[in-house]
């Protein structure tokens, strides 16, 4: 029986390099080439991929480059895993591997493959891609925004006329995308009843409930601890020997993770439940950003459990069990 297959594909801006690794085998040939990353060469390794029938993809998350390689070979049927650099490199130093080249990461990634197996996750479609470019742009305005906002009374009266223009304009384009936004989540019915059911929620607005539409899909599919755990606001263990030491946050989802925090604290304010377990943390001496942190944690487990169930949020009432929405 032959062994399966592993393939690494380092991307870059222009290039894929791609190797493979096959356990008690030659690698394929053929297969350790640079192919462009572009449409004709995205097609090109597609095909060739096919033909081998590899147990595994994977490629590094490179900050968007690798997302169009990575949608045609999952469209191909190809079982493909993007994952997190810091985890291939520290892979790569555990084997003794220093040197770093592109031909290098390439044959690092296959062997991670073979190795960790990482999941294969379901990659976004052209639909929820379109709803992420919208949110991170409207991160993008309201960030521009904001600088403009705060160099305004640190200059010039002739500079301030030049910057209130520019936030004008912001705000103008802001408006635009607004509209646009809500005209791409009226399209699909679905998104428009998650959008409207978090929204349920004190402390919840159109702002969290369209990046959790948008950028935590698996929502309501997972159980609280592991939805915690994939957006980054589980606490882990730092204990060795006779030491303890703090809990820690870590990974997960960073631009839903930013605005699950402002809803947090808006939540701590508002929300009946979250309000009761800030001041309960805080009457036990929990330090201020523990406090935030495990506000935020409630309130997605909280907001799980509405999807899961389909059921709209609902006060807590004096003495009674927490249902699923309240849980």
């Amino acid at each position: 029986m032959s062994q399966p297959i592993f393939v690494g594909i380092d991307v870059s801006k222009a290039r894929l390099d791609v190797a493979v690794f096959s356990l008690g085998a030659v690698a394929v040939n053929d297969l350790q080439r640079t192919y462009g990353n572009d449409p004709q060469g995205i097609r090109d390794l597609a095909r060739s991929l096919v033909a081998q029938g590899p147990a595994l993809v994977v490629l590094e998350a490179t900050g968007g480059y690798e997302f169009d390689a990575a949608c045609a070979l999952a469209e191909a049927q190809l079982p493909v895993a993007i994952v997190n650099p810091r985890q291939v490199r520290d892979f790569a130093k555990s084997t003794g591997q220093l040197a770093k080249t592109d031909a290098l990461d390439a044959a690092v990634l296959a062997r991670f493959a073979c190795s960790v197996q990482p999941a294969v996750r379901a990659l976004p479609g052209p639909e929820l891609r379109e709803l992420r470019a919208l949110l991170d742009r409207r991160e993008q305005l309201m960030g521009m925004r904001q600088m403009e906002l705060n160099r305004l009374p640190m200059t010039t009266p002739a500079m301030q006329k030049s910057i209130r223009k520019l936030v004008r304009h912001l705000e103008q384009q802001l408006e635009a995308l607004q509209i646009e936004l809500d005209d791409h989540i009226r399209r699909t019915p679905l998104w428009q009843e998650r959008v409207q059911l978090l929204q349920t929620a004190s402390g919840v607005g159109q702002r969290l409930a369209c990046a959790l539409t948008a950028y935590l899909p698996e929502l309501g599919t997972l159980n609280g601890k592991q939805v915690a755990a994939l957006v980054g606001v589980a606490p882990f263990n730092c204990d060795s020997g006779q030491w303890r030491g703090q809990r820690r946050i870590s990974g997960g989802r960073a631009p839903l993770r930013k605005v699950l925090y402002m809803a947090a604290m808006s939540a701590m304010q508002h929300n009946d439940r979250i309000r009761e377990f800030a001041q309960r943390l805080l009457a036990k001496g929990k330090p201020g950003k523990v406090v935030v942190v495990a506000c935020m944690r409630k309130l997605l487990v909280i907001l799980n459990a509405m999807v899961a169930t389909n059921t709209p949020y609902q006060p807590a009432m004096p003495d009674a069990k927490p249902t699923a929405a309240t849980a």
